[in-house]
């Protein structure tokens, strides 16, 4: 075995899984294929270059977001010290100048004296060494070729189709009802009843809402199973009602009548804390979800965790391919990370090549691997990727939805969060002191 972790890709998470394991002494190949080979969305050939927004999102300490900066920042994150440095104005959010930002890591991890940074393509995954995976939502053709064939291709995706998920106290109980179709397995669903009259409007609020335009690279072809439910409504009034909102082997247990239409939301955790729409998978606007979603009867008031997105992305089966401790669950020297693993968002990828590089470095070590407990932020997402239903994985990103019940309920919102905000950070201190990595 060599005595180096190699690093495949330097975008955010590579960058920080690179930064972690050479800090705790590890030895570190860093491979980056740009500026040899570039990608649609890629204009340079720095490190960790944001191709979409320049926001890391909110820093708020009370949101789930923040509790995930602040837990980064205290591992000495340099996704985040960087961004703390040539952070612009934009509220509330960590917004970056891009340039300043790829440019800071790039020299951060050249300048380091355990890194050495290859710029080569690499098109199949060694097994001589400890080796992560961090090559994003664009990894190139030979090497997603190389993942199909080690994970087998049924479990590699190369596109999301994201159903929006909405906080479960914030659906109305006095109207949603729990079955599951003709009776058959648990009540893990809940099923939110049309009238006709609803349905049309619902119908005709599809049709008439903002569609978000693709960029190039992000253009996919619509598959049947998976259509949006904007393509499925300008099929015809009735589509909706043959898919994801067929009514059949529903009955309103109120009322012992089958409803018109019904949307059927599936619990996403254990918690049951939050709730996907099913086969809501769509191309609206953020604002047009929000609006057009809550006219949908028991979720008038209803609290988007994450909104429903189709788009060109590479990822993993993770709940049936990886370890709570980001490895390959068939070989324990290959680690997987960033949006590969199924999460959401630069910030997020960067936590979990985080969590990779540190668990590498300690592998190499001889040292016991760690996994924070789940009421942190990087805690309760990593055990999402990895305990998910992996019939219905879907990529996550950081919300209150993932952490774990408070031992005493709160009514109050605000109060409730900056609880899990406090137990968030004593654990993830206690964690870090505990595996001796303060």
């Amino acid at each position: 075995m060599r005595d180096d972790i190699v690093i495949i890709g330097g975008g955010l998470a590579g960058s920080e899984a690179a930064w972690q394991a050479a800090n705790r002494g590890a030895k570190v190949t860093l491979y980056e294929m740009r500026p040899k080979e570039t990608t649609p969305a890629h204009k340079t050939g720095g490190l960790a270059e944001l191709v979409c927004s320049n926001s890391l999102g909110s820093v708020d300490p009370v949101s789930a977001p923040g509790i995930l900066k602040e837990e980064m920042r205290r591992l000495n994150s340099l996704i985040i010290r960087v961004a703390d440095q040539v952070r612009v104005p934009a509220g509330s959010a960590l917004a970056v100048d891009r340039e300043q930002f790829s440019f800071g890591i790039t020299q951060a991890l050249e300048s380091h004296p355990n890194v050495r940074i290859l710029r080569e393509e690499i098109t199949d995954i060694p097994t001589d060494c400890l080796c992560i995976v961090a090559t994003g939502p664009l990894t190139s053709d030979k090497l997603s070729q190389a993942i199909a064939r080690l994970t087998h291709s049924n479990h590699l995706y190369f596109y999301d189709a994201i159903s929006p998920i909405v906080d479960a106290e914030s659906i109305n109980m006095d109207i949603a009802f729990r079955a599951s179709r003709y009776d058959k397995g648990e009540d893990d669903y809940l099923n939110c009843p049309m009238d006709e009259a609803a349905y049309n409007k619902f119908y005709e609020a599809v049709l008439s809402a903002e569609k978000v335009q693709p960029k190039d690279f992000e253009k996919t072809p619509y598959f049947e199973a998976c259509l949006p439910i904007e393509v499925m409504a300008e099929r015809g009034r009735q589509t909706m009602q043959f898919g994801p909102l067929k009514p059949v082997g529903l009955e309103d247990p109120r009322t012992g009548v089958r409803p018109y239409a019904v949307v059927q939301l599936r619990t996403e955790n254990a918690h049951r804390s939050c709730y996907n729409l099913v086969g809501f998978q769509t191309r609206l606007t953020y604002g047009e979800q929000k609006r057009v979603f809550r006219l949908i009867p028991g979720l008038e008031q209803a609290e988007f965790l994450r909104f429903g997105s189709l788009h060109r992305n590479t990822f993993i089966n993770a709940p049936q391919l990886l370890r709570n401790t980001l490895q390959f669950k068939a070989r324990g020297t290959l680690f997987f990370a960033g949006q590969l693993v199924g999460v959401e968002g630069y910030t997020d990828s960067a936590a979990m090549g985080g969590l990779a590089g540190i668990n590498a470095a300690r592998g190499l070590a001889g040292l016991s691997l760690v996994v924070p407990p789940p009421t942190t932020a990087h805690g309760c997402l990593l055990s999402y990727i990895t305990t998910a239903d992996p019939r219905h994985f879907q990529p996550m990103n950081t919300n209150f939805g993932l952490f774990p019940p408070l031992a005493a309920p709160v009514r109050d919102k605000e109060r409730k969060r900056q609880l899990i905000s406090q137990r968030a950070l004593e654990d993830h201190a206690a964690w870090m002191t505990q595996s001796g990595l303060s």
